[in-house]
């Protein structure tokens, strides 16, 4: 992995956008490219446990995001964080991760994501952690990180949080910082939708769509049409593999021989849609 840096608040390659907190980091660890002050940032936070519906979410924001130009920031946990980070990868784009641990390779959490910090680093990404190396993290340490996702953002979009989550402390840090909050509204008795359902009550802007962010941002909306082309022959070369019999996810990459994770988008895709079956153990059928 490239090699770790530090910057501190008095060199002129901090980011201005910490540089202005009450609490800003004395000092800033990072791999990769540091954010520009003319880039185009947005948060995606979430909960560690998404529904389908919140996967699939999170899968076609960071995506059309990043084809629209805009940096996806997230903080690379399980769950939404890590779709986020890892649709823009899966694009070659650039994404911005910020940890709670040190970001050495042993402390890096979750460790099954150290994989995803190096491609985000090789795709022109940046981690970045106010905690030195070899800090592990604590029930400190995410959520007090979470004030450097939102402030390296123009705004924060929250997908699937429980009413007392840490995206939700993100959420309010944005607010502190008069960033842009946005929610992806969730079924009304879902747990995971009362975050998001509230922060609409509160004034959040509600997004159906990546258009929704960009319009407020006053970028010019991203068109589906070669992603929905994307899309389509992904599902024909699954719904081909699977027309032979039930199949693992392992046997449906080497038939298809597509990537791993551009099997796993279409397959949740395909299962939220009613084409395909969830058999359990990550085996799939067609859904006749």
């Amino acid at each position: 992995m490239e090699e770790l840096r530090e910057v501190k608040i008095e060199d002129a390659n901090y980011p201005e956008s910490l540089r202005i907190l009450k609490d800003a980091p004395k000092v800033l660890y990072y791999r990769g490219i540091l954010p520009a002050a003319e880039e185009i940032t947005i948060a995606m936070v979430g909960t560690r446990r998404p529904t389908s519906y919140g996967q699939q979410a999170a899968l076609q924001l960071a995506g059309d995001l990043t084809d629209a130009g805009v940096t996806v920031v997230s903080g690379m946990a399980p769950g939404i964080d890590t779709f986020a980070h890892q649709t823009v990868v899966e694009k070659g784009k650039r994404t911005i991760a910020v940890l709670g641990t040190g970001l050495d390779e042993k402390s890096i959490y979750p460790q099954q994501n150290l994989a995803l910090s190096r491609r985000i680093v090789e795709t022109g990404g940046c981690l970045i952690s106010e905690l030195p190396p070899e800090s592990h993290g604590s029930k400190f340490t995410f959520p007090k990180r979470n004030r450097i996702i939102s402030a390296l953002s123009l705004g924060t979009v929250v997908i699937e949080a429980k009413e007392k989550s840490g995206s939700l402390i993100t959420a309010k840090y944005a607010k502190q910082q008069k960033k842009l909050i946005f929610a992806v509204p969730g079924p009304i008795f879902s747990l995971n939708a009362k975050g998001p359902n509230g922060l609409i009550k509160q004034g959040a802007t509600l997004v159906e769509h990546a258009n929704d962010i960009l319009s407020a941002l006053n970028i010019k909306p991203v068109e589906r049409k070669h992603a929905a082309e994307a899309e389509n022959r992904q599902e024909s070369l699954i719904m081909g593999a699977l027309s032979e019999g039930n199949l693992p996810i392992d046997a449906i990459i080497q038939k298809t021989e597509l990537p791993a994770p551009s099997i796993a988008t279409a397959l949740a895709i395909m299962e939220i849609s009613g084409k395909i079956r969830n058999l359990g153990g990550n085996t799939y059928s067609l859904n006749t």
